[in-house]
């Protein structure tokens, strides 16, 4: 993150690690109901700059990135040779370049994976984080959508991309938004948005996250899932082509696609305690072995915690299933806002 943006946001107020302006119940509440705003200092950018950067990127992931038009953008994951996700990025088009977002831990790791695959290709990747402040912005309930996020953004189909003042906005779902601004601008954009939204923590706008069913892969859960496991071709979210062509992990993610049959789907679930990205679940069914590992989890508003689980479908569908041990507490499942084959 920018120095400058850090100070900024830390003078308003927000936690060290990010998670809270210092009122968890009640930012949770906000986020539930109505406005917010969110610094989000978790995430990190990789620009990739060079007239063959679009071919590179098609290349590498999951997604059609040569048809990405400069008014929207796209999900995407990079995955190994036996499809097996290394990230999952939010790509658009900044100019002639590409910026792809990724959760702030893995970029580094993710950033030299990618540079080995550029060899002679005509195009360049560096860390371009600290060149943007970005924000979520949320909207529930009865609350207006700011107009600091720009006219447009109202209108915005899921993940087009639209001018703001000094800025763009993307639309994330019904009710999210990603603003991006130039750090010359972040400041004023901020105090903009925040005179109608409640400025809130990390943990608000990942539970939003979790409520959407919009799973992340963080350090933790690399290389834990193939695409499907985590919903990625699903039309609600999106990030899989099934017609781009090639890719590291291609031929297993069409095979699971065409021929197998998905063991293993991500749901949404709360647990009475804490838990964490990578935490094994267990079920009678499966006895000792763990039947899925936790992709996301956040505090509630409701109380509790909710998180995203990619399970095993029978387990989820037999009961029981606990978390972190046999005898691990009890995961209630919760309903996604679409429908998990």
């Amino acid at each position: 993150m920018n120095p400058d943006w850090n100070s900024f946001i830390s003078a308003r107020g927000v936690a060290p690690d990010g998670q809270s302006f210092g009122d968890l119940a009640g930012e949770l509440a906000a986020a539930r109901d109505g406005a917010i705003i969110t610094p989000l200092s978790d995430q990190g950018l990789i620009r990739a700059s060079g007239p063959e950067a679009a071919e590179f990127l098609h290349n590498l992931l999951t997604n059609d990135i040569k048809g990405l038009a400069p008014d929207s953008s796209r999900l995407a994951g990079f995955c190994t040779a036996k499809g097996r996700l290394l990230a999952l990025f939010l790509v658009w088009r900044e100019g002639d370049d590409y910026l792809l977002m990724m959760p702030r831990d893995i970029l580094p790791g993710v950033l030299k994976k990618l540079s080995m695959y550029v060899l002679r290709s005509k195009v360049k990747l560096t860390d371009a984080t600290g060149d943007f402040a970005l924000a979520g912005v949320s909207c529930r309930g009865t609350a207006p959508l700011p107009a600091a996020l720009g006219g447009a953004a109202g209108g915005l189909p899921r993940l087009g991309v639209a001018a703001m003042a000094n800025g763009r906005s993307v639309r994330l779902d019904d009710t999210r938004w990603l603003a991006i601004w130039p750090m010359p601008s972040a400041a004023a954009n901020w105090e903009n948005l925040a005179a109608n939204c409640r400025p809130v923590g990390l943990a608000a706008w990942q539970w939003l996250e979790i409520d959407a069913g919009q799973p992340r892969v963080v350090a933790a859960t690399q290389e834990a899932f193939v695409p499907q496991m985590l919903n990625l071709e699903l039309a609600a979210i999106g990030a899989v082509s099934f017609t781009k062509g090639c890719y590291p992990g291609q031929e297993i993610v069409a095979r699971t696609h065409y021929l197998g049959k998905v063991k293993r789907r991500t749901f949404r679930a709360r647990s009475p305690s804490a838990v964490s990205p990578g935490t094994q679940v267990y079920s009678p069914e499966t006895g000792d072995q763990h039947c899925g590992t936790v992709v996301s989890a956040a505090p509630s508003p409701a109380g509790g915690f909710e998180c995203l689980v990619c399970a095993q479908i029978g387990a989820v569908e037999a009961g029981g299933v606990r978390v972190g041990a046999t005898d691990g507490a009890l995961l209630e499942f919760l309903s996604l806002p679409y429908l998990v084959d």
